[in-house]
């Protein structure tokens, strides 16, 4: 069988503080001991080569916790050690995720010559009660200004994160902060839902939010809104202007591979036999420091589990996926998918067409509901 394309996904864990909706593997910290973690992964990376030989890597992403808090040498240091150790494709999508702080926008030219070509900006809404509500360290000037050095920056590829169903928020709130994105004109926007998550301060202490009602409302709105201004929607919180998708994300949802450094990361690698493979790695980060084991568990992926995964991304893309793409990734028949599969497309929550499966617009609207039906009893 022919392997899927394999990306890179790096852990940087600090946060200059938490926020209260996020179950991150994120820490807060005054004081990022940048330089033993950079010679932290790329030890991490030593180690697992072997499950790399061979094949190029299409796109890396660096995310946290806050990335951008790192200094442009110290990311100039990572992605020229990488380098060296990896067969990366000429035009590969290099994605940081970054914060509106003015003292990280500073460093946004710096992170541009390092090699990163891609921001993702956490920006989140524009309206200062309720980044206050969310316990975003920044302002909506930051915010704004954010936008402004990245393009001066040369980002040509960036993208705007923002929610929406926020504590108190009208539905002209969650327009208005829409409108403010778009009016920059980003490549790409990620647009979600606010989700109360365990083992996060607002699990505990819940904000007060819009109703069930009022939250579809805005879905549909927006869904407009972004249609009308030239954004496709294809995947369920992602927009872009067209050629612009996220290729990184798009390798997740496509069920593809990809190598994971960093506390807490997450990886996924097909074997030549055609096993598949998920492994994590330490997640506390002063355990991640200390070299002793950079990898905490890894286990092959059994038929159920292979099925439940590969239909938890697949189906977040607005076009699906086919039968034979399904087949050619998990070395399963898709004959296995077709009771569920007719059980859900008579209720409307599935289209079927020829070989292609997709979630319906109801479908995405319950999609928790509709993926639950594959995952394993167990």
């Amino acid at each position: 069988m022919s392997l899927p394309p394999l990306s890179l996904y790096i852990h940087l864990p600090w946060c200059e503080r938490k926020c209260p909706y996020c179950d991150f593997n994120s820490h807060e910290s005054s004081h990022v001991p940048e330089q033993a973690y950079i010679t932290a992964l790329l030890q991490d990376l030593d180690a697992d080569l072997a499950m790399a030989a061979g094949r190029e890597i299409q796109t890396l992403f660096i995310g946290g916790g806050t990335p951008s808090l790192f200094s442009a040498e110290a990311i100039s240091r990572l992605l020229a050690g990488i380098g060296d150790r990896l067969e990366l494709a000429p035009d590969a999508e290099a994605t940081m995720e970054a914060n509106p702080g003015s003292a990280e926008a500073d460093k946004f030219l710096g992170f541009r010559q390092a090699g990163i070509n891609r921001l993702s900006l956490g920006v989140q809404s524009f309206q200062d009660d309720k980044l206050g509500a969310l316990g975003r360290v920044h302002d909506s000037k930051q915010a704004r200004a954010a936008i402004e050095y990245a393009s001066a920056a040369g980002f040509d590829s960036f993208n705007i994160d923002l929610m929406h169903g926020l504590p108190g928020q009208t539905e002209a709130d969650a327009i208005y902060d829409l409108e403010t994105a778009i009016s920059f004109h980003p490549p790409h926007l990620s647009w979600y839902q606010l989700t109360i998550e365990p083992n996060t301060v607002f699990n505990k202490r819940p904000p007060t939010l819009p109703v069930e009602d009022a939250l579809a409302d805005i879905q549909d709105r927006g869904e407009l809104l972004l249609e009308n201004q030239g954004y496709a929607q294809y995947e369920v919180s992602a927009y872009s202007r067209p050629e612009l998708q996220c290729q990184h994300n798009l390798n997740y949802w496509s069920f593809g591979d990809y190598l994971a450094l960093g506390a807490g990361a997450h990886g996924k690698i097909t074997a030549a036999d055609g096993s598949i493979r998920r492994y994590a790695k330490t997640r506390a980060p002063q355990d991640y420091l200390q070299g002793k084991r950079y990898t905490a568990s890894k286990r092959v992926l059994n038929q159920g589990e292979l099925i439940g995964e590969f239909m938890m991304f697949a189906l977040r893309l607005n076009n699906g996926f086919s039968t034979q793409r399904f087949e050619q990734v998990t070395g399963l028949s898709a004959d296995q998918l077709r009771p569920k599969v007719q059980s859900l497309a008579d209720r409307e929550l599935l289209s079927t067409d020829r070989d292609n499966i997709r979630a319906t617009p109801l479908g995405r609207r319950f999609l928790d509901s509709v993926i639950a039906e594959f995952l394993p009893n167990d």
